[in-house]
């Protein structure tokens, strides 16, 4: 993702932490109300679902079958994956961005934009086609929601990652795109192409590979979810610099609008105190010394006074 991540920042701009704050705050509280508010038709979202799975068997696709049953049948494996799919999006995903911003600050601006962007074309998806995941189909097409199986040993309920309790703050039908796949994948090319570090780097390939295995595992997505969300991730990347383009238009027009002072009163706090008024040629403040002044301090001491009794004293010792 070469475009997302290059140093597009405008020379001596850099964000600040109490203006991102708020912008990512928005950002995301609109996709998740966006995603909330999305109508959830059932029989077309289980129809989409079915066709997914059709297609992947046309394509002779089947990762999801053999990962769901090795989850369910071993629960060292499936209690863990399930934490991950309910818990690592929302703590991964915000520790890169604040790495990020502290330690790679000259793609941060581009990185961020590429996030967001991302996020609401995911959204764009979730609206268009909702989308049935696998752990929520009829139990004759060989799924078991795993989330549902461990649910004691987390703090998920039937809502799969939304906190037990609160399933309907969140729309189970949004599985096309997987954005765990999408965001993870984010936070891959980041650590991958900005860490020093092999360990950094090495987690870079292998967070996006598990959240892949996780989210199938789980029957939370298919594989083509995956692909999906990586493929709104290019989209993104590619959309970022004409996002950050557009953002610095605008910006640059509400500036020309907004008040300016004029350029002969000083800002506040300044040292000068002239008022902008400037002396003429010649003219001179009072108490300012004058050039000849300085000069005939330059060029050596004053021509001697007359002399006095006490001066002659020493020459007439020696």
């Amino acid at each position: 993702m070469p475009h997302a991540t290059a140093a597009t920042s405008r020379a001596g701009h850099r964000p600040r932490w109490w203006t991102e704050l708020p912008l990512i705050a928005v950002v995301y509280g609109l996709y998740s109300l966006g995603r909330l508010l999305v109508h959830e038709d059932i029989p077309a979202a289980v129809e989409h679902g079915l066709a997914i799975l059709r297609l992947e068997q046309a394509l002779h696709l089947n990762a999801e079958h053999p990962l769901n049953r090795l989850l369910t049948e071993h629960a060292t494996l499936g209690i863990p994956a399930d934490f991950a799919y309910a818990s690592l999006h929302y703590v991964v995903t915000p520790a890169v961005l604040v790495w990020v911003f502290r330690c790679r600050s000259a793609v941060y601006r581009a990185a961020r934009t590429w996030l967001m962007t991302s996020t609401l074309l995911g959204l764009v998806g979730f609206t268009l086609m909702p989308t049935c995941p696998p752990r929520l189909l009829d139990a004759r097409h060989g799924f078991v929601d795993t989330m549902a199986q461990y649910s004691q040993y987390g703090w998920w309920g039937t809502g799969a990652s939304a906190p037990r309790g609160l399933s309907g703050m969140t729309n189970q039908y949004a599985a096309m795109p997987s954005l765990h796949v999408g965001w993870a994948l984010w936070c891959g090319v980041l650590l991958w192409r900005h860490g020093r570090h092999p360990l950094v780097r090495a987690v870079g390939v292998a967070y996006p590979l598990l959240t892949v295995l996780v989210v199938m595992g789980t029957a939370n997505h298919y594989f083509l979810d995956a692909v999906a969300g990586a493929a709104v991730m290019g989209l993104g990347a590619l959309l970022a610099r004409p996002v950050m383009r557009i953002a610095d238009r605008i910006r640059d027009r509400v500036g020309a609008l907004l008040p300016r002072l004029p350029a002969s009163v000083p800002p506040a706090g300044s040292t000068i105190v002239s008022g902008g008024w400037k002396t003429s040629a010649g003219e001179r403040i009072p108490g300012q010394r004058t050039a000849s002044a300085d000069s005939g301090a330059a060029d050596g001491p004053p021509a001697a006074g007359p002399a006095t009794a006490g001066d002659d004293a020493p020459a007439a010792a020696r």
